[in-house]
């Protein structure tokens, strides 16, 4: 019998060569490849129906949770924080906007990637992605709160930040209600689209980051 052929749920590559102790080529270049994948994702925003202007949809975190998979949940917070260390040259908001899509990006990827590791299957990583999307829906929220909206308060003041969310739901009556009433979803659902993207690209995606194509 080839003790190298993993049964792995059919989410991971088969016939996989024995892991190698300590930090490999390979694993550098997928993290640095996905690094800048992840950088060039975030300037692609996609404005969200139902949403204030300035709350914008992309796809950055998707790069941190395959790689969270394939190199571990240590990789997914090293890729968020090189993306977000690169954004930060461009950045618009004195970094802070960059520090919250860390610290929002790193809980989703690392908690998404400690469950798979676990026991690599489809279904793992389900629950993974999962938990790692409600994770960063709970974390955005003294996030949000206490950080990045106080920062964006000396530029628009709070009552003209509260008066765009009640122009699309007028019974808002306080920054925090809108937080959880519009990001707190709209932040699980950006998780969960991941998700979804990556459970239908890690597989054939697998065998290239991992050197066995």
């Amino acid at each position: 019998m080839d003790t190298n052929v993993q049964n792995t749920g059919n989410f991971e590559a088969v016939n996989a060569a024995p892991a190698k102790k300590g930090v490999s080529t390979r694993y550098m270049a997928g993290v640095a490849m996905l690094s800048a994948v992840a950088f060039v994702l975030q300037y692609f925003e996609v404005p969200i129906p139902l949403m204030p202007s300035f709350i914008k949809f992309d796809f950055s975190d998707l790069p941190a949770l395959i790689g969270a998979f394939a190199y571990g949940p240590v990789a997914g917070i090293v890729i968020e924080f090189i993306k977000n260390l690169i954004h930060c040259a461009v950045s618009q908001s004195a970094t802070v906007g960059e520090l919250s899509n860390f610290i929002l990006g790193a809980a989703f990827a690392f908690t998404a990637g400690l469950i798979y590791k676990h026991k690599k299957s489809k279904t793992s990583a389900l629950i993974g992605g999962l938990a790692g999307a409600l994770v960063m829906g709970a974390i955005s929220l003294p996030s949000n709160y206490f950080v990045v909206y106080p920062f964006y308060y000396n530029f628009m003041p709070e009552e003209v930040v509260l008066s765009m969310y009640q122009a699309i739901l007028p019974s808002m009556k306080s920054i925090l209600q809108c937080l959880f009433v519009f990001n707190l979803p709209f932040t699980i659902v950006k998780g969960l689209i991941s998700v979804a993207i990556t459970m239908l690209i890690y597989k054939p995606l697998s065998p290239i980051l991992k050197g066995k194509h």
